[in-house]
Formats: structure tokens, C-alpha cells, sequence
């Protein structure tokens, strides 16, 4: 069986970075492995950079952007780059929103004309504003107001946090979403969509020479914008369990449990994302062997410690058999973290789960897309792209005894917060 080398996967060596003077920063990497190229656009703007009352104009905007521009108008982004065989998505997170294109390698100069048309001139007309509008309100009602994850992933993070922006959802409170005016657009397109917010990655079959010059040609001459606003920082320490209930019609209770842990640049994000795997991925984790399968309790345990430029949450959530009261559920869930608080894993265990943390590294890294999807989101979260080939270390580098520090240290049951499910009905 062939060996997998804990250490750098990425040749760093090989990645061209530079700057244009208008504070765009452009990764590129050439691989001719495959004649094909992923082009990803990252601004450094997500909920996290948005203030009361316009909550969910980073995934709005996200929308906005396939609206035409000056060069390309309205719906003209993806038939002008289906025409070149390539395809589109974006996505908006707390921190970021990203934009990518995988295309045929000889529809670079294309996606570059494309790319920066819409950084320079989008169009942000009214009618566009109110049609994409109509889409994110349908959009929340089908993902958050329609589903019991997401209504309770909106009242555990508002528990979390008291202060700091992470406290709403990314896709914002439905009023907000309607209050949302073109002015506002209009400046936050100025401040977040401008080269000196974004970094552009480029991984494929390019020469990185000549792509440096396209995309100098192509962008150099969008201006900077205004510098963004502080991100608020005062959130106060948390001096006891919080907790909400969530009445909605199911068939069964659910608990979703989270605590504030650690930032993304942390040493201990790495050994949580190690817990992650040991508690609720595969079959044989900890959590759906103890809650699913012995005590029969749930249907379902995940856990979720997503990195984030400020500190985030580590979110457990157990969708309960039916007629399980939550507080049975939840004393067993107790019961087990403690054991990891106290004992720690075994190194089977951790064996395991740096064996699915590995995988999960080198699925990302053997595609185009993956690699540039990477390198941003190594900067936007850790400020630097080279941590993208550094993840095998760090799982490497993770003990028994880091398991055990961060089980014991971050999920105190002091300050976590507690979300319950209360079908309707139920007395």
C-alpha cells in the first residue's frame, strides 16, 4: 500500500504571487496535467463585515454580480462562458465570498475580460436589486424559516455571540433583506468589490507569465476603494450555559449544542478539526456509537467546527428518535464529551480521524478547482496562501494529549449554549 507523506503536498515554489499597484493580489500556478483552468475571485467580505440593518448584503450581492456590466449585461456571464464550455458558482460565507469559473484552458483570456468587467462597471440597477431580492427572501424561507437546522443554527449563533457580527445569519435577517436599499449597493460594491478587497487565484494549464500581463491589462485600471470598517471586536466573556428553545412542527426533538472556540490562525483549530472527526465522522465516531447506535437515542449526531477569521463555533447536533425527551439525549452527549475532556482518545481513534482529515486535504488538492479554492481560502482566513500546504502537518503534528487539551478547554460546559427543538404539540 502506497504511502502518503505527512509533509507539503503543494510546491509552493512553483506558485507565481504578485501584486498589481491597485492592491489586487493575483496567485498563479501553472499544472498542464490537464488542459483545463479554475480561475477563483475572493473578496474579503462576509457577514462578518456588515452592520445592523443591511444584514445579508454579502449573499445579496453575491446574486447581484451575474447581472451584467458595462462590457457583458444582464445574464450574459454564464452564456458568454457556457459558450467557451466553462461553468460558474459562487458561494458568501461569514468571512468571504468567492466567485470561480472551470473552463477549457484556451478560454483563460474570456473569463479574465469577464472577471473584471463586472469588478469595474456591475450594473446595480433597480430592477435587478428587487428581482435578486425576491430570490434571497425565497432563499431564506427554503433554508432557514422551512428547516429545523437552520432555524435553530440562527438562535444557537445569536446565543454565541452577543456583539460580534457572526451573531446573524449570513444570509441575513428577512427584514434587513427587504430594507436593503440601491444606495446601499452602491457603496458596498465601492468598499468590498474593489481590487485592494480581492485576491485572484489561477490554477491549470496557464503560462503564469502571460496570465500576470492579461490580468494586469484587464484589471490595472479599476481604483482602489475606500478602506473597510473595523469589524466590531468587543464580544464580553461568557459566564454561564445559554439557552433557547425552538417550537416547530417535526416529528421528533432535536439539540444543537455550540461553544465559541478558537480563531482560524489558532494552533488548536487544527486538533478540533481532529476531535470533529473522532466524535461524529464515519460510522465508528465516538458520538453516533454512544447516541445512535448503543443508547438509540438519535437518528443522526454531526459536529461542525468551521475555521473563521474571528473566532467561530463548534456546533453538535443530534436529531433525536421520536418520543426522545432532548434532556436524555442531551445527558448522554454530556457524559460523552466529558469522557474526552478527561480522558482523552485512544490512538486508534486518532489515528482514524487524521487518516479522514488527510483524505479530505488530498481530494481537495488532486483537482484545479481544488487547489485554487485552497490557496484563497488559506489567505482570506490565515493570511497566507502557503498555509494551504501546510494542512498535512498540522494534522500530523496532533496528539492524544492536543485532543484532549482542546475537548477539555473549548467545549466547557460553563459556556456552551444550548438550542432544543420542541415539536409543536409536544406538552
Amino acid at each position: 500500500m502506497p504511502r502518503t507523506p505527512a509533509g507539503p503536498i503543494l510546491d509552493l515554489d512553483r506558485i507565481v504571487a504578485r501584486q498589481l499597484p491597485n492592491g489586487l493580489r493575483v496567485r498563479l500556478l501553472a499544472d498542464p496535467t490537464v488542459p483545463t483552468v479554475s480561475y477563483y475571485t475572493f473578496f474579503q467580505v462576509g457577514s462578518r463585515n456588515e452592520r445592523l440593518g443591511t444584514t445579508g448584503i454579502s449573499h445579496l450581492f453575491e446574486h447581484m454580480m451575474f447581472n451584467g456590466a458595462a462590457r457583458y449585461g444582464p445574464k450574459e456571464f454564464d452564456r458568454v462562458l457556457e459558450s467557451r464550455g466553462g461553468s460558474s458558482n459562487a458561494y458568501t460565507s461569514n468571512d468571504v465570498t468567492a466567485y470561480y469559473e472551470d473552463f477549457a484552458s484556451d478560454a483563460l483570456e474570456t473569463v479574465v475580460d469577464l472577471e473584471s468587467d463586472r469588478m469595474r462597471s456591475l450594473a446595480l440597477t433597480p430592477e435587478t436589486l428587487e428581482q435578486e431580492r425576491e430570490v434571497v427572501k425565497e432563499e431564506r424561507r427554503l433554508r432557514t424559516e422551512n428547516s429545523v437546522f437552520g432555524l435553530m443554527e440562527e438562535q444557537l449563533e445569536a446565543l454565541v455571540f452577543l456583539a460580534h457580527p457572526y451573531r446573524w445569519p449570513v444570509i441575513g435577517w428577512m427584514e434587513d433583506i427587504e430594507r436593503i436599499t440601491r444606495e446601499d449597493c452602491q457603496e458596498f460594491f465601492r468598499t468590498y468589490y474593489a481590487p485592494d478587497n480581492a485576491a485572484v487565484y489561477a490554477v491549470g494549464d496557464l503560462d503564469p507569465d502571460d496570465t500576470y500581463r492579461l490580468v494586469e491589462r484587464a484589471y490595472g485600471d479599476i481604483p482602489v476603494g475606500p478602506r473597510p470598517r473595523p469589524v466590531p471586536q468587543g464580544e464580553p466573556p461568557q459566564r454561564g450555559e445559554r439557552r433557547a428553545v425552538v417550537r416547530y412542527p417535526a416529528q421528533a426533538a432535536a439539540v444543537l449544542v455550540g461553544w465559541r472556540g478558537p480563531a482560524a490562525k489558532s494552533a488548536d483549530s487544527a486538533a478540533l478539526d481532529v476531535l470533529q472527526a473522532v466524535l461524529a465522522v464515519g460510522e465508528s465516531s465516538r458520538l453516533r456509537r454512544r447516541l445512535v447506535e448503543q443508547a438509540e437515542v438519535a437518528v443522526s449526531v454531526q459536529v461542525s467546527w468551521g475555521w473563521r477569521v474571528d473566532p467561530g463555533v463548534f456546533l453538535v447536533f443530534a436529531e433525536l428518535a421520536p418520543g426522545v425527551p432532548a434532556e436524555r439525549a442531551e445527558r448522554l452527549l454530556w457524559e460523552e464529551l466529558a469522557k474526552v475532556a478527561a480522558r482523552g482518545v485512544g490512538r486508534a481513534e486518532l489515528v482514524r480521524a487524521q487518516r479522514l482529515l488527510r483524505s479530505s486535504v488530498l481530494h481537495e488538492l488532486a483537482t484545479h478547482n481544488g487547489v485554487a479554492h485552497a490557496l484563497g481560502q488559506a489567505e482570506a482566513l490565515l493570511g497566507d496562501w502557503r498555509e494551504a500546504g501546510r494542512a498535512l502537518e498540522q494534522y500530523a503534528a496532533v496528539g492524544t494529549k492536543d485532543v484532549r487539551r482542546v475537548a477539555a478547554s473549548w467545549l466547557d460546559p460553563a459556556r456552551r449554549c444550548v438550542v432544543t427543538l420542541e415539536p409543536e404539540g409536544r406538552s
